[in-house]
Parts: structure tokens; C-alpha cells; sequence
């Protein structure tokens, strides 16, 4: 990783589908699936899919400015969910599955909300961005079982009923954006 690496964490849905999304762009360095924002330490995956934690699922980007800005990572981020949608992507249904953008400085706070308000303007999205901007908080990696869980389990059913026509989508829209073979 270089000294110049950020990071950015993002809770837009299952964190299986954000993480195979992010591990292919260019630029990206690094993506851990885990959680954020809830009051439990250490929370296993059994607990904040019960709902009491108050974490979200998220990924935790780290990538280089040089090469792929966080205004760009955002882009990515909202054209691979539907942020109007209120604790909920899909089937998935809870506040785990909030949208929210953790930011880690005051600086991604204000792309985050220029962005919102842009994409608000240009009526984008069928309803109001309900997306949460919020100061980013301890982060708890997701066990070992769900780090790289599509690359691993590509044939596993909600693998291929929902990350792959997600992964096909986004590599049509961004293919300028994804990491060389």
C-alpha cells in the first residue's frame, strides 16, 4: 500500500456485493467485509444480523488518491445500490443493510454531501437519497469466512442469482475504472 493510501467505508447492502465490486477497481488496494456504527464490540455476524447491534454491513476501501479519488469511489458506491431504500437492499432487510458513508475527515464529509446534493438535483433515483453521512466509527472486521466470499464462492447461490448480474452491471458501466487482468 502506499504512504498516500485512504480509506473509505461504505455500507450499501450485503457487504458480499460491495466488496466484490470494490476488489476490482483500479486503484483499490485493499477491501475488508465487517461492520460499523452499532454500540457491540466485536460483534459477530449472527448479532447484527439479529438487528440489536445497530452496526450496518460495510466495507472498508482503502485505495490511492493517485489513481482513483473518493469522489470516484462514491460514484461507484451509488450507481451499485439503490440509496433510497431505507434499511433495505433487495431481500436483505434491516438496519444492517442501511446505505451509509462513514467518513474518516472533514474533507470526505463535504464530497459525500456534494455529491448527495448533486445526485439529488439531477433526480437520478425514483425517490429521496436516504443515505446516512456520518462520522466514521470503529470498524470490526467480519469473520474469516466472509473475506473474499465471492471470489471463493462464485457458484454459491446468492452469488449467482444477485452479486453476479450486480458485478455485470457495474463492469459495463465502469470498465475504464477496473483493474487490469
Amino acid at each position: 500500500m502506499t504512504d498516500s493510501a485512504e480509506t473509505a467505508t461504505l455500507g450499501n447492502g450485503c457487504f458480499w456485493c460491495t466488496e466484490a465490486v470494490f476488489q476490482q477497481v483500479e486503484g483499490v488496494q485493499r477491501v475488508v467485509s465487517g461492520y460499523a456504527g452499532g454500540h457491540v464490540r466485536q460483534p459477530t455476524y449472527h448479532q447484527v444480523c439479529d438487528g440489536d447491534t445497530d452496526h450496518a454491513e460495510v466495507v472498508q476501501v482503502t485505495f490511492d488518491p493517485q489513481v482513483i479519488s473518493y469522489r470516484e469511489i462514491l460514484e461507484i458506491f451509488f450507481a451499485t445500490h439503490d440509496p433510497t431504500t431505507l434499511n433495505r437492499q433487495g431481500n436483505d432487510v434491516g438496519t444492517q443493510y442501511r446505505s451509509v458513508i462513514f467518513y474518516h475527515s472533514p474533507a470526505q464529509r463535504e464530497v459525500a454531501e456534494q455529491l448527495i446534493a448533486e445526485l439529488t438535483r439531477e433526480q437520478l433515483y425514483p425517490g429521496p437519497i436516504v443515505t446516512q453521512v456520518v462520522p466514521a466509527a470503529e470498524f470490526w472486521p467480519a469473520e474469516g469466512y466472509h473475506q473474499n466470499y465471492y471470489r471463493e464462492n462464485p457458484q454459491q447461490g446468492y452469488c449467482a442469482v444477485v452479486i453476479s448480474p450486480k458485478l455485470a452491471k457495474f463492469r459495463a458501466k465502469f470498465a475504464s475504472r477496473l483493474k487490469a487482468s
